[in-house]
C-alpha cells in the first residue's frame, strides 16, 4: 500500500444476535451504574466471530438484558476493558453508555489502578522494579504480541510476594494496558508466567489451565462522584493450586 492509494472495501452486512445464557457468574459490587466482576478462567470475556456461547457477555445478557453498555457493539455488551481467556479476575461492567463513557476516560488517564498476581518461571532477585518496554504485534507471529521498538509504551511495575526454589509469586501493577501486557513483560525478561506456553514456559506445565495469572484488585472513582472503591478477591484456585505444589517441593 502507497500513500494516495484508493482502497475499495466491500463490507457484507452481517446481523449477530448474542443469545443470553444462564451462566453463574461472580458480581463482587455494584451500583445502579456499574458492576465488577469476578471472571473465571477458561471463558472469554466477549464473543467472537467463532466462539459466540460460554462468554461473559453471554452470561451478563442474561442477568442484566438491556441494562448493559453497547458503545462497543452487539459482540462486546457492557465491556470496556478485558482480560485473556485464561486469565481469572476482576472486570468492571459499566451498565449504561454514560458509565462506559466515564471508565473509558478514566481508563485512557490511568486513573484506574489494576493489580495482579502471578506466579513466574525462576527466582528474580530485586524485591521491587519497573518493565518500561513498548509492545506491538508479532508481524512473524500475528497472534502473538511482542517487545517492539515500534510498540506502544507499556509499563509494568512488578513486587515481590513470595520466592521459591524455582518460582517467584508477585504482585504487578499495570500502569498501561497492552494486549497480553504482563505475559510479555515477563517472558521479555527471561520469566514467562506459569503454565504460559505461548510465550516461552515450555511443555513442563503444572496440572491446571494455562497462564497463572489474576487480576485480583481494582481502584476505581464510582461513576460520576469523586469516592474511590476498591475491590479486591482472595488468590483463586488456581493460584492456590500452584502455590501449594512450589511449597511441597
Amino acid at each position: 500500500i502507497k500513500s494516495s492509494d484508493v482502497i475499495d472495501v466491500n463490507i457484507k452486512d452481517s446481523l449477530v444476535i448474542i443469545k443470553p445464557e444462564n451462566i453463574n457468574i461472580d458480581v463482587v459490587w455494584e451500583d445502579e451504574n456499574i458492576a465488577v466482576v469476578n471472571k473465571p478462567s477458561n471463558m472469554l470475556t466477549h464473543p467472537t466471530s467463532s466462539e459466540q456461547s460460554g462468554t461473559l457477555v453471554n452470561a451478563l445478557l442474561y442477568k442484566y438484558g438491556n441494562n448493559l453498555s453497547d458503545i462497543n457493539g452487539e459482540l462486546r455488551r457492557g465491556i470496556v476493558h478485558r482480560l485473556d481467556r485464561n486469565t481469572s479476575g476482576l472486570l468492571l461492567i459499566p451498565k449504561n453508555n454514560k458509565t462506559h463513557e466515564f471508565i473509558a476516560d478514566k481508563i485512557k488517564s490511568r486513573e484506574i489502578d489494576k493489580r495482579y498476581l502471578a506466579i513466574v518461571k525462576g527466582i528474580i532477585e530485586e524485591d521491587s522494579f519497573v518493565i518500561n518496554q513498548p509492545i506491538g504485534r508479532s508481524l512473524a507471529q500475528p497472534h502473538k504480541m511482542e517487545v517492539n521498538i515500534n510498540g506502544k509504551e507499556s509499563i509494568s511495575e512488578v513486587r515481590v510476594i513470595k520466592r521459591f526454589k524455582n518460582a517467584t509469586f508477585l504482585e504487578i501493577h499495570l500502569i498501561t494496558g497492552r494486549t497480553h501486557q504482563i505475559r510479555v513483560h515477563m517472558s521479555y525478561i527471561g520469566h514467562p508466567v506459569f503454565n504460559d506456553t505461548l510465550y516461552g514456559f515450555g511443555k513442563m506445565k503444572i496440572k491446571t489451565e494455562e497462564q497463572v495469572l489474576q487480576s485480583y484488585k481494582i481502584t476505581f472513582p464510582k461513576p460520576f462522584t469523586k469516592e474511590l472503591i476498591t475491590v479486591e478477591i482472595p488468590p483463586d484456585s488456581k493460584i492456590n493450586h500452584v502455590l501449594n505444589y512450589l511449597s511441597s517441593m
